[in-house]
């Protein structure tokens, strides 16, 4: 007979099954956080419309004679983006750009099969747990849907736009973060030690919110990137020479205003971070003075470290009017923010239980 515990493992084939799965999931979080930031260079090198149908199996093969980029070209000089503001561009240009879309593509369905493929052989050979089953399942499926809400915004700006809706593409990028807070919530359930308790039982709300707070602000600048409201506004910490910008409503109905007037986009995103970076320092302070010596104050510390380097090269990013390679080290550091914050909130509930021996 056994139960459910933390005090042993009832044999070591579960803890070398765990370490396994652990790993290959970090690989996994790894590969994700990979495909975030290519997917940021594409935007940025407003690559993401040159591939304007989804082939799913097709698609891996890119174009292989000067017939087939000729085609590719051909149906990229029917969309708006093209016609009003790429009208011609040689061939050699498009290839770069496809090149882009088409990387961002491939690594897409690389994690794909990365996932599935271990998933199937870990199912077969019995090392999954039956509680990790679901979990690993919709995981699977929450990347599958993945797959169509980047469809469905490239869509977005294949007809009517010259690029895609700001909506969709906070909605991706979101998506992705998801995936990769469930993929590294997970993982970090399946360690071999047994966690410290956390200091207060509070402890757990403000983990719980440090994550819910760094992916709204990861959502609120996937708007900020779709409306290239970066680009505007390049002064800090005034905004437009003001602490407190004019014209934030500018339209009518209200709420348009949030989604659709870069000022106020950018504006919001600015009191995010303000007050993530705040909530993260609190939280370290008051972890350090009720645990000082303990990991999650460790972790706390950290985090709010990591917050605050992100708070500064997003300043500098914007001060030098969002270069490529600050931006995407940008948004790399909102990546690292989240894992951190993530690995810090499940770390206070310890690790999934173990069967034991009676």
């Amino acid at each position: 007979m056994t139960t459910l515990t933390d005090a042993t493992f009832a044999s070591p084939r579960i803890a070398d099954n765990r370490r396994l799965i652990r790993i290959w999931l970090y690989v996994i979080a790894a590969m994700v956080m990979a495909l975030v930031v290519v997917g940021g260079a594409t935007r940025l090198t407003e690559s993401g419309l040159s591939i304007t149908e989804w082939k799913p199996i097709h698609g891996v093969v890119p174009p292989l004679s000067d017939a087939e980029w000729q085609e590719e070209f051909d149906l990229y000089r029917q969309i708006p983006q093209y016609q009003q503001i790429n009208r011609g561009m040689a061939l050699s240009e498009f290839k770069v750009i496809y090149w882009w879309e088409w990387s961002h593509r491939f690594l897409a369905r690389s994690v794909g099969l990365a996932f599935a493929l271990p998933l199937l052989f870990f199912w077969v050979t019995g090392r999954i747990e039956p509680w990790l089953k679901p979990r690993l399942v919709g995981l699977l499926a929450l990347g599958g849907l993945q797959g169509g809400i980047g469809w469905w915004m490239v869509a977005s700006g294949l007809v009517e736009r010259t690029d895609v809706s700001q909506y969709r593409l906070a909605v991706h990028l979101t998506m992705a973060c998801l995936i990769l807070t469930a993929t590294l919530w997970i993982a970090r359930g399946l360690v071999n030690r047994p966690a410290e308790r956390a200091p207060t039982d509070h402890s757990y709300l403000v983990g719980f919110l440090l994550v819910a707070m760094v992916l709204v602000q990861i959502y609120l600048g996937g708007l900020v990137a779709g409306l290239n409201a970066g680009l505007s506004y390049n002064t800090w910490p005034l905004m437009d020479g003001q602490v407190i910008p004019s014209n934030l409503l500018a339209m009518t109905p209200t709420w348009r205003n949030f989604f659709e007037n870069p000022m106020t986009v950018q504006f919001v995103h600015r009191l995010g971070a303000y007050a993530l970076l705040t909530v993260a320092i609190l939280h370290a302070i008051a972890a350090r003075r009720i645990a000082p010596a303990s990991h999650h104050a460790r972790g706390a510390t950290w985090l709010a470290v990591a917050v605050l380097a992100q708070a500064m090269i997003g300043i500098t990013t914007l001060l030098m009017h969002v270069p490529i390679d600050a931006a995407l080290t940008h948004q790399a550091g909102a990546l690292v923010v989240l894992a951190g914050a993530v690995f810090h909130a499940r770390g206070l509930f310890g690790r999934y239980p173990v069967p034991a021996a009676a």
